[in-house]
């Protein structure tokens, strides 16, 4: 647990001492799945603070310990990449889109519903008949992390498509990329096929959507797609824009143990680009396994690479 990045060790603790708690509160009459649950929109019982507090409650110990499980296992590895508020900020963002996903899907099974047993129904009466059937729509309750979960295996599938992982009861391994596909085809499947379950699917693509959405952005948009990283991160990746801007300069000349030397436009060249690609290999190593990980060697040149 000491390894563990901050964020995915604290997210793991508050989880577990959330259905700690709903184990406690059921034995004194309360239900806190029904307090801190999600619940349909138009349900009376619905509450904006509840798309956040559904992520960090569970039905059962099942439903924690794999959610749990996968936290842990991909979880830290996208942490040590983005930095903690990035990746806290991108956790609680897709358990949020999951969450909306979720109701919007549960609006379209009311309308369904409503359309098949009030004669003469249409949009306009929406809320007359939601009024009618408040008993219904409250028992609507959605919990659990899936939603973030989801995200957190879309990020691992976009950030190491080419990864192997072993996936049961597959015998082979999988590359990352098509384990995320393969979970998307499962889900959307189960979605579409299934009514009345108790799994909400449709959370779990949402989560998969808006963090597909927010890499997406990211991506396209470098300055902003920084938000939350590290300050070692940030301080990084400056210094890797610095030395490559640096690195397109015109020279002829270098120094060696104080004497200047004169060297070809090809030979600088050729200096230039390897000296660039080790502080890229340098700067890499950095953002997978921290900046411990790093021999004396590599310390040596980054700073005078930064310099």
């Amino acid at each position: 647990m000491f390894r563990i990045p901050t964020i995915t060790k604290n997210l793991l603790i508050i989880n577990v001492l959330m259905f700690l708690a709903l184990i406690v509160f059921e034995g004194r009459g309360i239900d806190l799945n029904s307090v801190l649950g999600l619940h349909f929109f138009l349900a009376d019982d619905f509450h904006v603070y509840q798309l956040f507090t559904y992520m960090f409650m569970h039905g059962g110990f099942t439903h924690i310990f794999f959610n749990m499980f996968t936290l842990w296992m991909f979880g830290g590895v996208v942490e040590q990449v983005w930095g903690p508020r990035k990746f806290l900020f991108y956790y609680i963002s897709c358990g949020v889109g999951a969450g909306l996903v979720q109701m919007l899907a549960q609006f379209g099974e009311f309308y369904v519903l409503a359309e098949s047993q009030v004669p003469g129904f249409n949009i306009g009466m929406v809320g007359e008949v939601a009024r009618n059937s408040q008993a219904l729509l409250n028992l609507w309750t959605t919990v659990g992390a899936s939603g973030a979960i989801y995200g957190l295996l879309l990020a691992f599938g976009m950030l190491f498509p080419e990864q192997r992982l072993f996936i049961f009861p597959l015998p082979v391994p999988i590359k990352a990329k098509w384990m995320v596909c393969i979970w998307i085809v499962v889900e959307l499947m189960a979605g579409l096929g299934t009514s009345g379950s108790n799994v909400a699917h449709f959370a779990h693509l949402g989560g998969m959507l808006f963090g597909y959405i927010m890499i997406r952005y990211w991506r396209n948009n470098p300055g902003g797609g920084g938000y939350g990283s590290s300050r070692g991160q940030q301080f990084f990746d400056r210094m890797k824009e610095n030395w490559e801007r640096r690195s397109h300069k015109k020279t002829d000349r270098w120094e060696s143990n104080g004497d200047r030397r004169r060297e070809s436009d090809w030979d600088y060249n050729a200096r230039k680009k390897a000296e660039q690609d080790e502080i890229d290999r340098i700067l890499d190593k950095v953002r997978r396994s921290g900046y411990d990980s790093l021999t004396d060697e590599e310390k040596r040149k980054l700073f005078n690479g930064g310099r």
